[in-house]
């Protein structure tokens, strides 16, 4: 079992953590405890998964021997001067906010023993996929306590190279967003042909679903798998000519750049 830990920032991915150790018995409901500054979504969380909760970020972390930070990176100044001063030496910080390098929360909160993550939104189905580096200080114990964690959120790939949190951040981090628009665009399409939405989305998620795992469990590339689905002169052949005249590929390389330039500029000191 975990130790007791404290989810500072109880938002989606707080909750999906929250969700995700008590869904695989990791930990006792108790030895949970969430700070937000919202008491509607405090409320929410003690009566749904019987946790303990609080409006103050000290008082959650006091008890805790892991602090769990999922607040916004725009924030995470504040929550780590409310944090430093307040815990032990041998807690361990877990940070997911985005753009926010180690050394800025060994910074603030005064503690060398850090790891950074970037998870993602399938995490509150236990489906995410999470890229996460940890400084020297982290000890076995805590690393197991990590993996123990991520494992609870999905999937899960260790880099040593802190510069490679910014690329997961913006490919898989956001990815989600990514997939979401794509999705949603497909099924607007489906319902301009004349399908009924409800059946344009059933059709979509399960391509998109069925796709994915193919690809998966196939050893073949990517576009040798397009190509199995291309005809010469056909409708697929056209439609794709279409989408590369568009600058699809252009576009979605540009984007995820731009996402990768901005969780960059987010880490950066004010």
């Amino acid at each position: 079992m975990l130790p007791a830990i404290a989810v500072i920032g109880a938002g989606t991915m707080g909750e999906a953590l929250i969700k995700g150790l008590l869904r695989q018995d990791l930990i006792d409901p108790q030895n949970i405890i969430a700070s937000d500054p919202w008491v509607e979504r405090l409320d929410f969380l003690r009566e749904a998964y019987a946790i303990r909760t609080t409006a103050s970020n000290g008082d959650a972390a006091r008890e805790a021997k892991i602090i769990y930070l999922s607040v916004k990176p725009q924030v995470m100044a504040q929550a780590l001067e409310d944090l430093r001063g307040v815990v032990d030496r041998d807690v361990l910080v877990f940070s997911i906010a985005a753009g926010v390098p180690v050394s800025k929360v060994r910074r603030g909160v005064g503690i060398e023993s850090v790891i950074r993550a970037m998870p993602n939104t399938p995490a509150q189905i236990g489906q995410g996929i999470t890229v996460w580096t940890a400084t020297p200080e982290v000890t076995e114990e805590q690393r197991q306590h990590a993996l123990t964690i991520l494992k609870a959120l999905g999937d899960e790939v260790y880099v040593a190279d802190e510069h490679y949190l910014d690329m997961a951040t913006a490919l898989s981090g956001t990815g989600p967003a990514y997939i979401y628009l794509f999705m949603e665009a497909m099924v607007d399409a489906g319902v301009h042909l004349g399908f009924s939405r409800h059946v344009a989305e059933k059709l979509v998620f399960q391509t998109v679903i069925g796709s994915a795992n193919y690809a998966r469990q196939s050893s073949l590339h990517l576009a040798a798998l397009r190509n199995q689905v291309t005809s010469p002169g056909g409708t697929t052949a056209e439609a794709l000519y279409h989408l590369d005249k568009g600058g699809f590929r252009t576009v979605l390389s540009r984007a995820i750049w731009a996402a990768f330039v901005r969780s960059e500029q987010l880490g950066k000191d004010e």
